[in-house]
């Protein structure tokens, strides 16, 4: 210990004696007591200390003292301590020979070098105070590590393009388009109904780009209050209005530095927030809420939309500089009924989810009932297709969903249409094994049966059939030519 000029002769000789009782007291009651010169390497250590030799795997005190402490202690501060000269004065320390309460504090000569430290261990007995600590200590440790653990799994890409379920023409070109997508940093535009899968297909993209490292922040314009979109985009700045926090908050463009910014509904967009919006995704850059101070950012922005943003421009609704500024990579998500090839693998996919995430038993589909679901409009798209599969396998006791029990869902949903179940074939013409046959050849059929009965129905009105069918004319039109039916009179 330096020696104080400042005090009179009695008052020094009283601090040296101070320091000298301190040391003797901690090298008696503490449970170990170790020091160190100014290179690091160990010089000396008390009698309670050499216990902890063995546990640290030195059986002889000369492989331990003389060596540099970082090699012979794991864990160690004192190296730290010494390069600082900074003491740590409480932490723990936990090693080969178990956790310890441990003080640091650093040795000057009188010149106030630093020319050492002394590493006390203050780990008392299990039966002391000390112990609730070491077990609160462990506790926060494994909540720690849990929580690391369960952030990484967060961290999983929620979606990935296989989970875009479907083989059919339609799915197929979706996924081509997407993976063309992900491949570039141009913005992308989403268009198609509500529950067609735009927000999986936005993760897919992301998932599967080089940003798949970085973050993926969604915004659904339509959830956000016009009055605080330009807060949620943009950021504010530090005490930008009464109440704002004093450190300020980034928006989402700034989170999603490095990542995907993914603007949902972008056709909700307010009118007063779009030369903002364009702004940002031309310059690469935003000005937070209330500051003078542009930003950068490098987020790669994909947008959906429901709405009609071609519609909304002729109406003046939607900036047009703006819609060409998105719809630089556009992909068309097809509804449900264009592709009803792939509901019997929604079907299945989704009736899995539902008996995982309810804990119920699995329950699957009849044929009929199968036939049935191919057949409806779903306006709702893959998101109502979930919805009545739910409801149904709750009210039904039968782990076999029929078509009564589909058609009760669906007449309380207030489906416009239900399709009915269609009329046999003549028996003449009805194979053996008709409910046999590979199910795409059966849901053909169904298809043709029921176009056969729309044309039959409007008087071979081909607008009205599709109306009432809910496909589009040209998707009527194309099933029209392959159908021998009506080829004459194509």
């Amino acid at each position: 210990m330096t020696p104080d000029r400042s005090l009179p002769l009695d008052g020094q000789r009283i601090l040296e004696l101070a320091a000298r009782s301190m040391f003797d007291l901690f090298a008696n009651a503490s449970e170990g007591m170790l020091l160190v010169d100014r290179d690091a390497r160990v010089v000396w250590i008390n009698d309670q200390y050499r216990r902890f030799l063995p546990a640290l795997g030195f059986p002889k005190e000369e492989d331990f003292v003389g060596h540099p402490v970082s090699e012979v202690v794991q864990n160690t501060q004192m190296d730290r301590v010494i390069a600082s000269g900074k003491p740590i004065l409480i932490d723990l320390l936990t090693n080969r020979a178990g956790t310890f309460v441990v003080s640091r504090i650093p040795l000057r000569d009188e010149a106030g070098q630093v020319i050492g430290a002394l590493g006390i261990v203050l780990f008392d007995h299990p039966e002391t105070t000390l112990q609730p600590l070491i077990h609160k200590f462990a506790a926060l440790q494994r909540d720690l590590d849990d929580a690391r653990r369960e952030l990484a799994t967060q961290r999983r890409h929620k979606y990935t393009l296989a989970s875009f379920i479907g083989s059919s023409p339609a799915a197929a070109e979706v996924k081509r388009h997407a993976r063309r997508a992900a491949t570039s940093n141009s913005p992308v535009l989403l268009l198609g109904e509500t529950g067609t899968g735009k927000e999986l297909l936005a993760h897919a993209i992301h998932a599967a780009s080089s940003r798949s490292g970085g973050p993926l922040v969604n915004v659904n314009i339509a959830a956000v209050p016009d009055t605080l979109l330009e807060a949620e985009f943009f950021g504010v700045a530090p005490g930008a209005y009464t109440g704002a926090d004093r450190k300020g908050r980034d928006g989402k463009f700034k989170l999603a530095d490095g990542g995907t910014l993914f603007l949902d509904e972008i056709g909700d967009m307010p009118a007063t927030l779009q030369p903002k919006l364009l702004r940002a995704l031309q310059e690469g850059e935003i000005e937070p809420l209330g500051s003078n101070k542009l930003v950068r950012f490098d987020a790669r922005v994909i947008a959906a939309t429901s709405r009609d943003l071609a519609s909304l421009v002729r109406e003046g609704k939607f900036r047009e500089d703006l819609y060409y500024r998105l719809n630089v990579l556009p992909i068309r998500v097809p509804p449900l009924r264009e592709r009803r090839d792939d509901i019997p693998a929604l079907v299945e996919v989704l009736s899995e989810d539902i008996a995982l995430r309810s804990g119920a038993a699995p329950f699957d589909v009849t044929a009929d009932a199968m036939a049935m679901l191919v057949a409806q409009p779903w306006r709702g798209n893959t998101r109502e297709l979930r919805n009545v599969l739910e409801q149904a396998a709750i009210r039904s006791d039968s782990p076999h969903l029929g078509v009564d029990d589909l058609t009760a869902v669906l007449r309380a949903s207030g489906a416009d249409r239900i399709a009915p179940p269609l009329a046999p074939l003549p028996r003449g013409d009805r194979p053996v094994d008709a409910d046999l046959r590979p199910l795409a050849e059966q849901v053909a059929e169904l298809e043709r049966r029921a176009i056969i009965a729309a044309m039959a129905k409007t008087q071979g009105n081909k607008v009205a059939a599709a109306k009432l069918l809910g496909i589009s004319r040209a998707k009527l039109y194309e099933r029209l030519d392959e159908m021998s039916e009506f080829k004459a009179s194509a």
